[in-house]
């Protein structure tokens, strides 16, 4: 069975960056420098959505299904560096080969992962291979946006129609699942700002695990899980969440249906 890998990114304006694009001075302090930025955006575009190679990550969460486990984390912790981080994804590419599988990562996650990539000098040869190292690739890549070795469930469940795109709190609480709890993008920026990264890393962690079990879903919808396999997957993700000891999953598994 290929390994899955469903991964979630959380992002904050990249102050440094943006510092230098707009000429401000090192005395400028990053909230400053980060509204300066977004007060341009919401004049220009009528909105406070930078563009993405003006985020910064700060939190990668992933879902790995691989053999008999499943397990979700957070690359590095709360002190690693973005380049750190980004490198340790590419680096679980590199391992596993694994589909990889995302809400919304054709539209920002990855996008976002390359640009960072490219500023930082990351290696990620197998997740760039279009076939010329392995000919498999050539017919189903990380690249391509109608290939399977990246799935974006939002984008394939809306026919890649973006008037038809749902979020991913609404499918999953209408799934049955947890949903967000407490925390959506809109607020990851403040809560850096207050210090709260390990509580924005929780969040990431959440996001992929309500990822992971829509996937299911779809894969029972597809016929590719039968209805016992996927009540086998589902108690698979229950115990495991089950037996991590942060208060996130408790909350998360006291709001699964």
């Amino acid at each position: 069975m290929t390994p899955t890998l469903v991964f979630d990114i959380e992002t904050i304006p990249d102050t440094t960056g943006l510092r230098a694009l707009l000429g401000l001075a090192a005395s400028v302090s990053d909230e400053d420098v980060a509204n300066i930025a977004l007060h341009q955006r919401r004049q220009q575009n009528g909105t406070d959505f930078l563009p993405l190679y003006q985020h910064r990550i700060c939190a990668i969460s992933c879902a790995l299904r691989e053999g008999n486990n499943f397990k979700v984390w957070t690359l590095g912790d709360a002190d690693s560096t973005e380049a750190e981080i980004i490198q340790r994804f590419f680096d679980g590419v590199e391992k596993y080969t694994p589909q990889i599988i995302s809400w919304n990562g054709s539209g920002f996650d990855l996008p976002v992962l390359h640009y960072r990539g490219l500023i930082h000098g990351i290696n990620a040869s197998r997740y760039w291979d279009l076939g010329e190292d392995d000919k498999d690739f050539k017919w189903n890549n990380y690249i391509s946006r109608y290939h399977m070795r990246h799935l974006d469930l939002m984008d394939v469940m809306a026919m890649y129609n973006a008037r038809a795109n749902a979020p991913l709190d609404d499918l999953a609480k209408l799934c049955g699942f947890p949903g967000k709890l407490g925390m959506d993008g809109s607020k990851v920026w403040d809560s850096y700002k207050a210090g709260g990264i390990e509580d924005i890393r929780n969040y990431c962690e959440t996001d992929v695990a309500n990822t992971h079990l829509v996937y299911l879903r779809f894969q029972l919808m597809r016929g590719h899980l039968t209805p016992a396999a996927y009540e086998a997957e589902i108690k698979l993700v229950r115990e495991t969440l089950s037996g991590y000891s942060a208060p996130h999953w408790a909350e998360f598994l006291a709001a699964w249906a």
